[in-house]
């Protein structure tokens, strides 16, 4: 691949969009490789966490604008999305696996859906956050609309995507769009042991725990219920639930396997 770099090292598969010269821009090419990644990532049993990354000075500028204008204009921009962007969002949000977001540099449009679309956000103090759609006569989009008023709430998600301005990291962090902000010298360690942590989870539960809580927001208490009945109705019979509970009595820290 050349847009993309894959990696796989204890247990922690870490893709790096790898168009640093414009400053990780989504071109076709781009799309295809990183949904391969994760295709592979995800079918990979010896991969228990996703690390995204971008290489060089940004996490990702979003869509490659030059890319778009020589497009074939007989090709519809809806149809364009449902064939790149949209798959490959819903492909992470079916991911049973941990999918981390390492955010540097900037995280701009499609790039920063593509990051809200991640379980879990890093950033360093150099990231910052921008939907300048509205600048252009756009709406946000690659689940935008979905993930921002999930995390931040509907006023300041409207506000964000209407003003189109840019947020630095410790915005972003006070608003609940990130986890944690941390020195620029420290994401690439401050994500090791936060994709360590999570590979060493039962990754069957965490599955089922970010289904139902995807799932959560369109349900009634009732369906909630039920996921979470079936749900352990399953678990309670893998191994990482019998070693939990061996690990409990035996007063040891559990070894999961992710079985």
């Amino acid at each position: 691949m050349e847009t993309i770099r894959f990696e796989v090292q204890d247990k922690i598969a870490t893709i790096t969009f790898n168009r640093p010269r414009v400053l990780n821009a989504f071109n076709l090419e781009l799309h295809e490789e990183f949904y391969h990644a994760l295709s592979t990532a995800r079918e990979d049993e010896a991969v228990r966490c996703i690390v995204l990354r971008g290489e060089g000075r940004a996490f990702s500028a979003g869509a490659d604008l030059k890319a778009m204008q020589e497009r074939d204009e007989t090709v519809d921009v809806g149809d364009y999305l449902r064939q790149t962007y949209n798959r490959t969002i819903k492909l992470m949000t079916e991911i049973e696996k941990p999918v981390v977001a390492a955010v540097h540099g900037p995280a701009h449009g499609a790039g920063l859906g593509v990051a809200l679309a991640a379980d879990f956000r890093i950033a360093s103090e150099s990231a910052n956050f921008c939907l300048a759609f509205i600048k252009i006569g756009l709406m946000p989009d690659v689940g935008t609309h979905y993930f921002l008023p999930r995390l931040i709430g509907l006023g300041r998600a409207l506000e964000l995507a209407a003003s189109g301005e840019t947020i630095d990291a410790k915005q972003a962090y006070a608003m609940g769009l990130v986890n944690r902000v941390v020195g620029d010298d420290r994401l690439e360690e401050e994500t090791i042991q936060l994709a360590t942590q999570l590979a060493s989870m039962p990754t069957k539960a965490f599955g089922y725990m970010k289904k139902t809580m995807l799932s959560s927001f369109e349900s009634d208490l009732s369906t909630v219920l039920e996921a979470e009945a079936q749900g352990q109705s399953i678990l309670a019979n893998t191994e990482d639930h019998r070693e939990g509970v061996a690990a409990f009595y035996e007063k040891r820290k559990p070894v999961f396997k992710g079985r």
